[in-house]
């Protein structure tokens, strides 16, 4: 049964991974475009860098936000001590690490999709003397959109799901910062086993129309 507790939940993970979706789409999608685009010394390694936290275990992704953001870390620390506020064990941190976790597969989507627009359209309208940056707002983005909306979708799943880094950044505060995640693993670890079902029902079910949809996508851009 989904009582007040996961409600509370569910509305908080909602909440992170839509604001750190609409983060995502902002960062990923030009850094896929000039991926996918440009040729420039370091591209690849630039590539490899962005999308190292699909590779690495959650917990050193947190493990090195919280050298970053913590209260003694090299960004969080002068901000703590100027403004006496921490990002620390906040909602806001959890929506860091989901950003973090996520904006590889918009990144990679988004490159991809990118790459994928046929280079003709995009030498006509250089030849027709638009600039790059109409070039890319007018024809290859919208060209790209389904590849990139399926990226959004992917990052929006993912950032539901995230649970290692979020731990570590913010904890896991009932009403605070316990996403749907950490509430199962809540219930699990306290026995709750009738909210662990409801609460994995729910997420399998969100997660499953999510993949879906990113699928229903990318069939329809190929």
């Amino acid at each position: 049964m989904l009582d007040h507790a996961a409600l509370s939940a569910l509305a908080l993970s909602l909440r992170v991974a839509a604001i750190a979706t609409a983060l995502v789409a902002l960062a990923g999608i030009p850094a896929g475009y000039l991926l996918g685009r440009r040729r420039f010394p370091g591209r690849e390694l630039l590539d490899a860098a962005i999308t190292l936290p699909l590779v690495l275990p959650p917990t050193v992704v947190g493990y090195y936000l919280i050298l970053l953001l913590g209260r003694n870390g090299l960004l969080g620390g002068p901000l703590h001590r100027w403004t006496g506020w921490s990002v620390m064990f906040t909602w806001e941190a959890a929506v860091v690490a989901s950003f973090v976790v996520a904006l590889p597969f918009m990144i990679k989507t988004s490159r991809a999709a990118v790459e994928a627009v046929d280079p003709m359209f995009v030498d006509a309208s250089r030849t027709l003397g638009h600039s790059e940056l109409w070039t890319a707002l007018r024809v290859t983005l919208p060209l790209a959109r389904r590849g990139i909306a399926a990226g959004a979708i992917l990052a929006f799943a993912r950032a539901m799901g995230e649970f290692g880094a979020t731990l570590m950044l913010a904890g896991n505060i009932p009403g605070r910062t316990s996403t749907m995640p950490l509430a199962i693993y809540g219930a699990v670890a306290g026995g709750e086993w009738g909210h662990a079902h409801a609460l994995v029902a729910l997420f399998t079910g969100i997660s499953a129309l999510a993949l879906f949809g990113a699928n229903w996508l990318v069939r329809g851009a190929a």
